[in-house]
């Protein structure tokens, strides 16, 4: 399946992102613990370029947690800061506000070397669609303030949020990029939700999650759907399909609703926390 998709408002959406680098001290970019490679537009550090940078590893509480681990050591041996993040707890956000305080300390003190007192630290809030941006905004300050959904391309335009005195959000609209070079990420985006849904095979997509599972988590296909883990994996979604009581007429499988149904059950976590990408070292 080639997964490719980039509708026109992403190219005004970049431009805009570019334009507005310049008012910021900090480039805040979620990423989907789940995918933390692929989930990042490879646009973004050539526009940042000069920034601090904070990525957010959200949705951990999905992810696998040694996987987590293991992908935040490396994003902060590359010089990032990073936390891992559920986007939904009020509890993490004191941690990303201390590492936002750590990311423009050196920001601070040249402010006050030029005599520059209070300055509230400006942050833009990038990330590919449905990775949770809003999400994570609304709950660090702790109100409504932007628009949320379990879809991409929520966000249509960008908007500053003010927390409190110290710190200043800019979110933007998540943006992929033009062509996916290589086919595994847009598969990875579109397993998670990126991408969607409707102008995929949904079967195809399934087949690729399930035959990862096949590989890394075979326990998990046999004690949910009582598939077999080492079939072939349209058999196993013949499989789903009947765990899932998809049957039509007849007692065929229909397979386009269990992969629907079992697309679902791996986003909402019913699967346990995987990670669809292994960390490099």
């Amino acid at each position: 399946m080639d997964v490719q998709w980039y509708p026109g408002h992403m190219t005004k959406a970049k431009r805009n992102m570019q334009e507005d680098c310049r008012l910021v001290d900090l480039i805040i970019e979620l990423v989907d613990a789940r995918v933390p490679l692929s989930s990042r537009n490879p646009d973004i550090d050539r526009l940042g370029q000069g920034k601090a940078r904070l990525i957010l590893m959200n949705k951990s509480d999905l992810a696998d947690p040694d996987q987590s681990a293991a992908w935040k050591a490396w994003f902060e041996a590359k010089g990032y800061y990073a936390v891992l993040l559920d986007a939904r707890a009020k509890n993490s956000m004191k941690t990303v506000h201390a590492k936002i305080e750590e990311a423009c300390s050196k920001k601070r003190e040249r402010d006050r070397s030029r005599g520059i007192l209070n300055r509230p630290v400006r942050a833009m809030v990038v990330g590919i669609p449905n990775v949770g941006k809003s999400t994570f905004i609304n709950t660090f300050a702790g109100r409504a303030a932007a628009k949320t959904g379990n879809r991409p391309g929520v966000t249509k335009g960008n908007q500053w949020i003010r927390l409190n005195k110290n710190v200043e959000l800019l979110d933007t609209p998540g943006i992929l990029w033009p062509k996916f070079e290589d086919p595994q990420v847009g598969l990875r985006l579109a397993a998670i939700g990126s991408i969607n849904d409707n102008i995929l095979d949904l079967t195809e997509l399934c087949g690729f999650v399930t035959a990862f599972l096949q590989r890394e988590k075979p326990q998990v296909l046999k004690e949910r759907y009582k598939a077999d883990p080492e079939g072939d994996v349209w058999k196993t979604l013949e499989q789903i399909a009947i765990a899932r009581g998809c049957v039509g007429k007849g007692g065929e499988p229909d397979r386009e609703k269990a992969a629907r149904l079992f697309l679902d059950d791996f986003r909402d976590g019913r699967l346990g926390r995987i990670t669809l990408e292994e960390a490099k070292t």
